[in-house]
């Protein structure tokens, strides 16, 4: 299953590539991509809390302007992709690929948020979040700051 995800990602966001692309593609693939690393990261202390679902419907709404109902069927999706995740660099090079480096610093930091929504860093989240900030070459001094802003909002 893993692999067709990649595959509907990679052709929705290499069709972008040509002059007759349709943009919508290349949007619902990214926010599918964006989304299962979301879950991914909500999952990793093998605790799904609700405050962390809250804030990652949150998240999700606010940062692709969904519906909620949009919104939640888009982790359905991620949810039910992020199972049959076994390795994340395919996806996550696969984003590196075709994000500019705000638009993965923009994933980073919604991967902190995720981390961060239930008002604790887990230290299997805090390593999931720098594995791919990594996968994604995001300089480790903008994961730290993305990082520190996340906390901060989280303690408000």
């Amino acid at each position: 299953m893993i692999k067709r995800i990649l595959e509907t990602v990679a052709t929705a966001i290499k069709a972008t590539d040509s002059p007759e692309s349709e943009p919508p593609d290349r949007e619902s693939a990214l926010r599918l991509a964006t989304a299962v690393l979301m879950v991914e990261v909500a999952r990793a202390d093998h605790v799904f809390e609700k405050s962390e679902l809250v804030r990652l419907l949150e998240l999700i709404e606010s940062h692709f302007a969904l519906s909620p109902e949009h919104a939640a069927d888009l982790i359905d999706s991620a949810a039910e992709s992020a199972e049959d995740i076994v390795h994340l660099h395919d996806f996550t090079q696969l984003l590196h690929k075709h994000l500019t480096e705000r638009e993965k610093a923009r994933v980073v930091g919604l991967l902190w948020q995720v981390a961060y929504a239930d008002g604790r860093l887990d230290k299997y989240e805090d390593s999931l979040v720098l594995k791919i900030s990594d996968l994604l070459y995001v300089s480790r001094g903008r994961v730290m700051r993305l990082k520190h802003d996340a906390e901060m909002a989280a303690s408000d």
